[in-house]
């Protein structure tokens, strides 16, 4: 069974930094393009950065610069580095194969407060 385990998310001041983490199962992880995506009370769920099979990489206008994608075939995990946090990043953050798969995970929780 498909399955995407997100964690790292936390409590963070402005300009604060957090790592999140995805751990992926029954999917052949290597061959998938990953999306973090995340999604804030009231609003859809929206991409924020993809990393495809080969690693190239492509982030959000709203995070490039600050949030960098990356990934470790070998643990079939994606990682989402973020910098520079701002209160706008506060939001519930998932992965999910690229197209997404049915299975999503609980997600990570993300607050970024003043």
């Amino acid at each position: 069974q498909v399955q995407f385990v997100e964690s790292g998310g936390g409590l963070v001041q402005p300009g604060g930094s957090l790592r999140l983490s995805c751990v992926a199962s029954g999917i052949m992880f290597r061959f998938y393009a990953i999306n973090w995506y995340r999604q804030a009370p009231g609003k859809q769920r929206e991409v924020v950065a993809t990393i495809t099979s080969t690693g190239t990489t492509t982030h959000a206008d709203s995070v490039k610069g600050r949030f960098t994608i990356s990934r470790d075939n070998t643990k079939m995990t994606a990682y989402l580095q973020m910098n520079s946090l701002k209160p706008e990043d506060t939001a519930v953050y998932y992965c999910n194969q690229n197209p997404p798969s049915d299975y999503w995970g609980q997600g990570t929780q993300v607050t970024v407060y003043s």
